[in-house]
């Protein structure tokens, strides 16, 4: 059924409605009040305090007079009965309402009493004797659509429209004991008192995050079976052999998370796995491991990264390692020539790891013998991508790598479909980063702890926010951030500048010659690689630090601290933040993303969105996070008991299915 279908709903109403995102009959009537304003009667003489706003019925007995005070601002007065006296009513620029206001009417004030002069300040007239407490929905509007028209719409499309679909199976309504979906969704928009109506909204959040949860576990249930699955035939010794080539020790979450890998291969399931870990824990010699465990079960690997620099800085760490290995580096800035030498001998299974960018991606790159693929920062890369590298071989086991320390709630949604194997310790002999605000007044004493750090031999990076400030001259540019270090280095130290708007190979250039220690000094906006790795970089200097996410903030002093070296990071700002605050006392990137979090609640929290699916309607995964939970437990069972009968007892199934089979 379409909107013009439905009483009231002409072209003008529907173009409306389009803005607030409604285009159907079940948008229309899922578009949920975002609070509700809870109106409970009181008397006079329970007024304990002037400042206390409070709800009064009674009757006007006295002719509402108007008096302008300026040209534009206006007062209606009147005199007014209650249960227990009669007071002086005043309300201030709404002198439209007058005509409304007859003696002997009934109406209910709220607002603010002063008993010293019986004097009532009213802030809103409820045209209507308000006998109990009145639960009324609030919605976001937009302009030439009130929230009369919108409670009407709805109203007409529930009563042209008695049944709803049930989204959740009858037993777990049953289990439960819901509100039928009709119900919960009159209930919400039609409140008939504060304790159904939390029954709706539990109802409805349930539901929601259960179709939710769902969907996510469907996709990993099919991800993941396979009945002529290979298992990678590998043991503990196996494993064993590999660490002992390893010339230092690993953190027990390395230990954990390697383990967790090894008990995938050994599945009669696809490895679909993210390794999850905070700046500079040690997650790639893990993908290193895994890479020498695939190729001991007799298969290739794919790292793939995604930028040259991150590929090539992984192509040295793994050589520098491992020397038995074949390894290849295919990236975009190769000849034509390199390209098809490589491309030949990965065909002829004459390289057992296949590094490189998105040059790997291309359709004639073809492997000998594929058995896994890795994503490095999996986030930078589409769905269609990743995707397009584990179709180069049969049935491939999948492991991603993110730096993205995030919540585990947010994991939950997000990566609900992978298994998650979480890095939280830092390699033995890392010493935290020290980190300090200064405000500008004193950057000359941030500018003297930087050069103490030169003086030493080591290198710094300095962060601008933008590339130019026409609009905000309070934020310190690039260029102008050049001058104060040139003034102070230049001569001295070798200075180098990174921007977004260089091109790619300009910017691998710098960022080599960084890396190489030609140059001292970097000075970039945020485009800095994560996961670049240049041990002897000890101190990041970040301007306007204010104006920076917590989840930029962490990252970009992750660029320092990638050996035993003490490091700094000077954060400049005048503002004090709760962020930068944050920042200081803490190193722990886990705990940061859950104050992230708080601070920011679940919107694009550390620039990682999910389409479509994480904008809910009614739930919130920070506020309903329990729910969440019985969801992801309660879905698991539903999959488990009824994969096999093809869920013919759950009337949602195919629709959600098609999504599935679509996403």
């Amino acid at each position: 059924m379409n909107l013009n279908e439905i009483k009231g709903i002409g072209p003008k109403t529907i173009e409306h409605l389009n803005k607030l995102n409604i285009y159907n009959i079940d948008s229309l009537i899922r578009y949920y009040p975002y609070r509700y304003n809870i109106f409970t009667p009181s008397k006079i003489d329970e007024t304990t305090s002037a400042e206390s706003t409070i709800i009064i019925p009674g009757k006007i007995v006295s002719e509402p007079k108007i008096s302008y005070i300026k040209r534009n601002f206006n007062k209606v007065s009147f005199q007014f009965e209650t249960e227990e006296t009669i007071i002086n009513v005043s309300i201030f620029n709404r002198a439209f309402l007058a005509r409304n206001l007859k003696v002997g009417k009934f109406v209910t004030v709220i607002g603010k009493y002063n008993k010293i002069n019986n004097q009532f300040v009213a802030a809103d007239i409820l045209l209507y004797k308000l006998i109990s407490t009145k639960v009324e929905p609030v919605y976001h509007i937009s302009s030439g659509i009130s929230v009369k028209t919108i409670s009407k719409c709805i109203m007409n499309a529930l009563e042209k429209c008695p049944h709803v679909r049930e989204v959740i199976p009858k037993y777990i309504n049953d289990k439960y004991k819901f509100l039928d979906t009709y119900s919960s969704i009159k209930e919400i928009h039609y409140p008939s008192n504060t304790n159904t109506l939390k029954q709706a909204r539990l109802k409805l959040i349930y539901e929601e995050l259960f179709e939710f949860m769902f969907k996510i576990n469907l996709i990993k249930y099919k991800n993941q079976i396979f009945d002529d699955f290979i298992i990678k035939e590998l043991t503990k010794n196996d494993l064993q052999e590999i660490l002992n080539k390893i010339p230092f020790s690993l953190t027990t979450d390395q230990i954990d998370a390697i383990n967790d890998i090894l008990k995938d291969f050994k599945n009669l399931k696809r490895m679909n796995r993210l390794i999850l870990g905070d700046v500079g824990s040690g997650k790639t010699i893990v993908s290193f491991i895994a890479i020498l465990l695939n190729k001991k079960a007799g298969f290739q690997s794919a790292l793939l990264a995604p930028t040259e620099v991150l590929a090539t800085q992984h192509l040295n760490n793994f050589t520098n390692l491992f020397k038995d290995i074949k390894v290849g580096l295919l990236v975009g800035s190769l000849t034509k020539k390199e390209k098809e030498n490589i491309l030949v001998k990965l065909k002829n299974n004459e390289i057992d790891l296949l590094i490189g960018t998105h040059a790997m991606l291309e359709d004639n790159v073809e492997f000998a013998n594929i058995g896994l693929v890795i994503t490095d920062e999996q986030h930078r890369f589409g769905v269609n991508q990743r995707k397009s590298l584990q179709n180069k071989g049969n049935k491939v086991d999948v492991l991603y790598m993110s730096a993205t320390p995030i919540p585990r709630t947010y994991a939950l949604t997000i990566y609900g479909d992978m298994d998650i194997s979480y890095i939280k310790e830092k390699p033995a002999g890392r010493k935290d980063i020290i980190t300090k605000q200064y405000k500008f007044k004193d950057i000359k004493k941030a500018v003297e702890t930087i050069e103490d750090e030169l003086k030493l031999g080591y290198q710094a990076y300095v962060v601008a926010p933008l590339i130019e400030s026409e609009e905000d001259n309070e934020l310190k540019d690039l260029k102008n951030i050049e001058e104060i270090l040139t003034s102070n280095f230049k001569g001295k130290y070798q200075i180098g500048t990174l921007h977004g708007k260089m091109k790619q190979v300009e910017k691998d250039r710098v960022m080599n010659k960084f890396k190489n220690g030609e140059i001292n000094l970097l000075l970039s906006t945020t485009v800095i690689e994560v996961g670049v790795d240049v041990k002897n970089a000890t101190i990041m200097t970040i301007f306007n630090a204010e104006r920076f996410g917590l989840a930029t903030l962490h990252q970009l002093r992750g660029r320092v601290g990638r050996s035993s070296l003490q490091s700094k990071c000077l954060l400049i700002s005048d503002k004090d933040t709760e962020r930068l605050s944050v920042m200081e006392n803490s190193n722990d990137g886990f705990y940061i993303s859950e104050c992230d979090f708080k601070l920011r609640g679940s919107g694009d929290l550390f620039g990682v969105k999910q389409s479509g699916e994480m904008t809910f309607k009614i739930a919130d995964i920070r506020r309903d996070y329990k729910i969440l939970l019985q969801c992801k437990k309660d879905t698991e069972e539903f999959i488990l008991n009824n994969i096999e009968t093809n869920f013919r007892d759950y009337e949602n199934f195919q629709e959600i299915l098609n999504d599935v089979i679509n996403s």
